[in-house]
């Protein structure tokens, strides 16, 4: 059986992070939110490699992982992607308007 690092470096969709560390996700919950909650398991992963001691015990990294993709997970069961502005597009702009209209841009020109 390959280590589990090999198996964590092939997983690919949401889905495979929740079934490979085992944490309960609600389907609809992860269809809607599924690039913010890997961006925010993203974010976390990057601190935990960051600051992991150098020998420490793999088994612990992987529960440290679990741990971070839980807290990213239910991070969108009570925020939304707008309040965690997590994608550049949801910092832009922050009077919330993204599209101006302007009343001669509806006529019809002869």
């Amino acid at each position: 059986m390959e280590p589990w690092e090999t198996q964590y470096r092939n997983l690919v969709d949401a889905e495979d992070y929740f079934r490979f560390f085992d944490v309960y996700y609600d389907p609809h919950v992860v269809s809607v939110n599924r690039l913010h909650i890997l961006r925010k398991f993203g974010q976390l992963c990057a601190a935990i490699e960051e600051e992991w001691p150098e020998g420490l015990d793999g088994e612990l990294k992987k529960e440290a992982l679990r741990t971070a993709l839980a807290s990213a997970y239910e991070t969108f069961l009570t925020r939304t992607a707008q309040e965690e502005k997590l994608f550049k597009v949801f910092r832009e702009n922050p009077s919330g308007i993204n599209v101006a209209f302007h009343p001669e841009g509806l006529e019809k020109k002869p």
